[in-house]
């Protein structure tokens, strides 16, 4: 990646076979000659953090490698390197990953190659935006499954996440989102709650052991039932 220093990782996902990944060095990395970083209001700071592998992420994956493959749609939303995603594409499910960094979608290639995995879909997609419905380029239509890992890093009370969501997922839908037990969950919940969503919450804490570091966590599952059709009156 030009500009960028990289490195090259084995990713053991528990079901499926490993997965090389090519993710940022560290979080120092900045590269913007064209200022995208400044046009996207994303600070060096932050420009980095879509490129290196979470643990949030490896939790999202891993539950990915344990779904039934089946005809159903699924987005993954702020994909940053879309561990999740390429789990289920390597599985055969019909995956789209998406996210609003300019570099993700570089990176989902580069992997998608590494592995010798066939080509999959990636959009871009930013909530709090106003989308473009003639944009090719930006997620289209609904999905069955939603699912991303860390989203809740901000309060969020205008409920842009979860607007997003709303504006992607089927009437009959489910949405995974991995937490690390963020501050942000209840506005969260709140919103998903305004738009039928049931929760279940699941905790995904560990300890640390030789290969992983310990985790905090939980992983929050909303679903939505399609709404029964009254019948007719005789």
């Amino acid at each position: 990646m030009p500009g960028y220093h990289t490195k090259q990782e084995q990713i053991a996902v528990h079901g499926v076979a490993d997965l090389v990944i090519r993710s940022l060095l560290d979080r120092q990395q900045f590269s913007d000659p064209e200022g995208l970083a400044e046009r996207l209001g994303i600070s060096s700071a932050t420009w980095p953090l879509f490129g290196l592998l979470w643990p949030s992420g490896a939790h999202l994956a891993a539950r990915m490698a344990l779904r039934p493959v089946t005809a159903e749609k699924i987005l993954e939303i702020g994909c940053g390197l879309a561990l999740a995603s390429l789990v289920g594409h390597r599985r055969g499910a019909d995956v789209t990953a998406s996210d609003c960094h300019p570099m993700a979608g570089s990176f989902l290639l580069e992997n998608l190659r590494l592995n010798d995995m066939a080509p999959m879909k990636y959009r871009q997609g930013q909530w709090g935006k106003a989308e473009d419905a003639d944009d090719a380029s930006a997620v289209q239509g609904r999905f069955d499954l939603i699912m991303g890992s860390d989203l809740l890093y901000e309060r969020d009370s205008n409920g842009d996440l979860a607007g997003f969501i709303e504006h992607h997922a089927n009437a009959c839908a489910e949405v995974w989102i991995v937490d690390p037990d963020r501050g942000n969950r209840p506005t969260f919940n709140r919103h998903m709650a305004a738009q039928g969503f049931e929760r279940h919450e699941e905790r995904l804490d560990s300890v640390a052991t030789a290969e992983a570091a310990a985790y905090k966590g939980r992983m929050l599952v909303y679903r939505r039932e399609a709404p029964t059709t009254a019948p007719l009156a005789a």
